[in-house]
């Protein structure tokens, strides 16, 4: 990878992370305000489906079969990428606090690391081990989890889910393209992640709620589709589209340890739109997941990162497998 090819494709992943990162002060008001969760996710996964729409046409040239050949690919975004990691995050919230569910969700990166390890039967790096080591004491720091009480096994097994369906989206947003553009990947798997939700949200296993109220956001009663607008441009449609970017530029371990800044980046925009006050843990906790990032970069071992060797390993992928050019 060269270092142009690097900074780049950093850069694309602290995109994503902010942008990730925006979506609290503008989701909460909403489920505050009456929304259930698998609605306002399935409506914010439409939005940024329909907004990189047009976007996706133009980077296929008007052509469907890439999206038909990687069909695959695009129902293992929608399920696990999409509808997966946010539907389990919800449901655990449910019944542990937030801070916990958010520190077992983002432990993606190091269940990559583990994964890899078993399936290959190689030791990652040293390198990789203190830099992982380094960015969940970080992430410890930034979330400081609480809440008093015995936490409830089935809201931890719902918090393992997400952090199995967080990994697993950055495994599929780096596998190779097979002619299909990063914009096309987050376009589909957004919508077809938007109409699972609807389904499921019709069968009435879940809560699917949703109401026209004004909400309350930054302090200024707004209409309901003011807030669903940003989440929906910014949080959900710019995003995917970065994320799913970035982890076919750096692969999905490197770029799962730069999605812990999401974290950080919560904390930041809180601490900007909402007055609420970074502590001095906080702080230190956002410079060591920063350490992490740059120790698990400076593994230069291996040309391919784990979660490909994993795949090669289990026979999903095939070695040396390039990417064909769309014509």
């Amino acid at each position: 990878m060269s270092r142009r090819h690097l900074s780049t494709g950093l850069l694309v992943a602290v995109v994503a992370a902010a942008s990730f990162g925006v979506s609290g002060p503008f989701v909460k008001p909403l489920l505050e305000g009456g929304w259930s969760p698998v609605a306002a996710v399935a409506l914010r996964a439409l939005v940024g489906g329909v907004v990189l729409a047009p976007f996706a046409l133009v980077a296929l040239r008007g052509r469907l079969a890439p999206v038909w050949r990687a069909r695959r690919r695009v129902l293992g975004m929608a399920v696990i990428g999409v509808a997966g990691t946010q539907v389990f995050y919800f449901a655990a919230i449910q019944h542990i606090p937030v801070g916990t569910a958010i520190l077992l969700e983002y432990m993606a990166p190091l269940l990559l690391v583990a994964v890899a390890w078993v399936a290959t039967r190689r030791r990652p790096a040293a390198v990789v081990l203190v830099g992982s080591a380094v960015a969940a004491a970080g992430l410890l720091l930034v979330v400081s989890p609480g809440g008093g009480g015995a936490l409830d096994p089935v809201g931890i097994a719902l918090g393992v889910a997400a952090m199995v369906c967080c990994a697993g989206y950055f495994v599929i947003a780096a596998l190779p393209s097979d002619g299909l553009p990063p914009v096309a990947l987050a376009a589909s798997g957004l919508l077809v992640g938007s109409a699972l939700l609807g389904l499921l949200g019709l069968t009435g296993l879940v809560p699917f709620t949703a109401t026209a109220d004004d909400v309350v956001v930054l302090g200024s009663t707004v209409p309901w589709w003011v807030p669903m607008l940003v989440v929906g441009l910014v949080a959900t449609s710019l995003a995917y589209a970065t994320s799913i970017t970035a982890s076919s530029m750096l692969g999905s371990r490197l770029a799962s340890f730069v999605g812990l800044l999401e974290v950080a980046a919560a904390a930041i925009w809180a601490w900007v739109l909402l007055d609420e006050q970074l502590t001095a843990l906080q702080l230190v906790g956002g410079a060591l997941i920063v350490a992490g990032i740059v120790a698990v970069r400076a593994d230069t071992s291996a040309e391919r990162d784990d979660s490909a060797r994993v795949l090669v390993a289990a026979g999903v992928e095939e070695p040396e497998r390039s990417a064909p050019s769309p014509t």
